[in-house]
């Protein structure tokens, strides 16, 4: 078969706007985008030095073998075919719209004395469809409002006027319990249910304001005409209305049809929240998921989604409010960026909608595979730290000592961002003198990396030194003598502020302290300083026993601690028999050993 030559493709190409579709060379249809300007798109996928061509989007390229383009009018119309397109195809490249539910609709049929109800299917018989609601208990409580305001039938008789005037049908238990007004047998005037059915669908529409005001004109005159039935009645509806449009709205109520998008991603996913609003009232929403197949920007993803959520909802809405600019040439449509205000609000909820998912979705996915997880916190820690490769090693340094005495120093280690005990490693220090921090982190990191060099070992991608600029400065110090300063990244951690510190900036970084990147870098601290201090007791307690033995004539510091490797503590060496301390002793220090602790029980207590 001919290879594929991509310059003679493009010279077919025109400069105007429209969707191209890549073919593979089995002649199947692996990808669809949209295009202002289709030479230049095109072409883009071509051009080696262009931004964006990475690894994916190479891979793509590699499967072309024809492009296939169709010119549209004006860039919208490319985007609607777009979307059309990617949804009837499914092409392997684009992004997946992880979404294929069928969501239920509120209709009004189209018939004399229209029913209420919910339904799945859109039948095109001239009836009124609202929604699709995303959410069913929301659906279900708008229907629950509207039937307990209007009674209405719910039965499926021909209400036709020969049928109502021949008194074919009785009415039947709703009409008993007051759930309709009878219709049926002419209790109900057609121009009195119809009235009730315009208002629902202001109320479907979210425009509840006016209803609301009406009520209100027509309770005050019932009360000034001492109607105190009809009141009660109105009363009801009204404070139904108003305890429903409580919960609605959100924000002024001037703010009348817009459509509002948040969006969040990370590597993989994209999540988009859409609102709906009318007359201040939210009466849609949903969030979508869409899987990444190349790297798509927020920009081609939002747009996507905008197309998809306009033509799930059927939305015809002059105003999108978006969180960043969008190159989308529609006199039809205006892109709003707030700043302040209400419309900011809108944003912000919208934004914190999608937060909110998307920590969802991503938590469910961690629980099914922990690795995804592992890999997210190391690719946060990356961009936060500035580091040029994820962190899988991470290895931090802690000092330990009281008033200069029994210094230490611990080190632990991290790997895939979990404790691995295996590899801590406690220090003596050896060639300091007094209480000098600075020297004891220069000793211990030396130390640590000379013999892992000796021992052909694998440097850490991190250092974490627990302290401030000394601290850090002096493990550099050691990094530089040992030649590896460029090969590792080391941090320090300040206590006071959780200030990130980096050799030879005087500016500290600052992490938001909700971070994880900060969380897993104080659980590195922390744990440093555990296992130091656990460490530096148990030496000086260790002191603090030899010293007591040392006491007894006979018996040095090499004598004690051999008794108390053997023994484990001075109370087993006490309560030892002469045959059992002659296997660690010769018998002139048991036998002041023995005296010793002979004299101490014989010695009365001052009271």
């Amino acid at each position: 078969m001919k290879e594929f030559d991509h310059r003679l493709a493009l010279q077919k190409v025109p400069p105007k706007p429209g969707v191209y579709q890549f073919w593979d060379i089995n002649g199947e249809l692996i990808y669809i985008g949209k295009a202002k300007n289709l030479k230049n798109r095109v072409g883009s996928y071509f051009n080696k030095d262009s931004y964006r061509v990475n690894a994916k989007t190479r891979v793509l390229v590699s499967k072309i073998n024809n492009v296939t383009f169709t010119i549209v009018d004006t860039e919208i119309d490319a985007w609607l075919l777009e979307n059309s397109l990617i949804k009837k195809h499914q092409p392997k490249y684009n992004v997946m719209l992880k979404d294929d539910k069928t969501y239920p609709w509120i209709v009004i049929k189209n018939e004399r004395f229209p029913r209420i109800f919910w339904t799945r299917k859109i039948i095109k018989d001239g009836s009124t469809y609202f929604g699709p609601y995303a959410s069913i208990s929301m659906m279900h409580t708008i229907l629950g409002l509207v039937k307990e305001i209007y009674p209405l039938r719910t039965c499926n008789l021909p209400l036709t006027p020969e049928n109502i005037a021949s008194g074919k049908y009785r009415v039947c238990l709703e009409y008993q319990i007051g759930n309709c007004k009878g219709p049926c047998q002419a209790f109900q005037s057609e121009p009195d249910y119809n009235q009730g059915i315009e208002e629902i669908k202001d109320i479907l529409s979210g425009k509840t304001g006016f209803i609301i005001r009406r009520l209100k004109n027509e309770l005050d005159q019932s009360i000034a005409e001492m109607n105190y039935e009809l009141a009660h009645r109105l009363k009801r509806k009204y404070d139904l209305l108003e305890n429903y449009q409580s919960k609605s709205t959100i924000v002024n109520s001037s703010i009348s049809d817009v459509d509002v998008f948040g969006i969040a991603t990370d590597e993989k996913h994209a999540f988009i929240n859409f609102l709906k609003v009318m007359n201040g009232t939210i009466i849609q929403t949903q969030t979508l998921e869409i899987k990444k197949r190349l790297d798509e920007t927020d920009e081609e993803l939002l747009t996507l989604a905008i197309s998809e959520f306009r033509a799930r909802f059927n939305s015809h809405s002059k105003e999108i409010i978006v969180p960043f600019e969008i190159e989308l040439d529609d006199p039809g449509i205006r892109f709003t960026v707030p700043k302040l205000g209400e419309k900011k609000k809108l944003l912000d909820l919208s934004l914190k909608n999608v937060a909110f998912f998307k920590r969802e979705k991503l938590e469910q996915y961690e629980k099914l595979n922990p690795e995804l997880r592992t890999d997210r916190l190391l690719t946060q820690m990356m961009k936060d730290l500035r580091l040029n490769q994820l962190p899988r090693h991470i290895e931090c340094f802690d000092n330990s000592n009281f008033q200069g005495k029994f210094p230490v120093s611990a080190i632990v280690v991290f790997k895939d961002a979990r404790p691995s005990k295996k590899d801590y490693r406690h220090f003596n220090v050896k060639t300091v003198e007094g209480p000098n921090d600075f020297a004891t982190m220069e000793e211990a990191v030396y130390r640590r990396y000379k013999r892992m060099m000796d021992e052909e070992g694998t440097l850490p991608q991190l250092i974490v030194i627990d302290g401030g600029k000394g601290q850090l400065s002096s493990a550099v110090k050691s990094l530089k003598l040992l030649g590896i300063e460029t090969q590792v990244t080391v941090i320090g951690i300040a206590k006071r502020l959780e200030e990130i510190y980096y050799p030879n900036d005087p500016y500290p970084l600052y992490l938001d302290k909700k971070s994880e990147s900060l969380k897993i870098i104080q659980q590195l601290r922390d744990e440093a300083h555990r296992f130091g201090i656990t460490f530096h007791r148990l030496k000086r307690d260790k002191s603090t026993l030899s010293t007591e033995l040392e006491n007894i004539s006979g018996v040095g510091r090499t004598s004690a601690d051999k008794l108390l490797r053997h023994f484990k503590s001075v109370k087993k060496i006490r309560e030892a028999s002469e045959e059992q301390l002659m296997e660690v002793l010769n018998l002139k220090q048991v036998k002041a050993i023995l005296d010793y602790f002979k004299e101490a029980v014989e010695t009365p207590k001052i009271q």
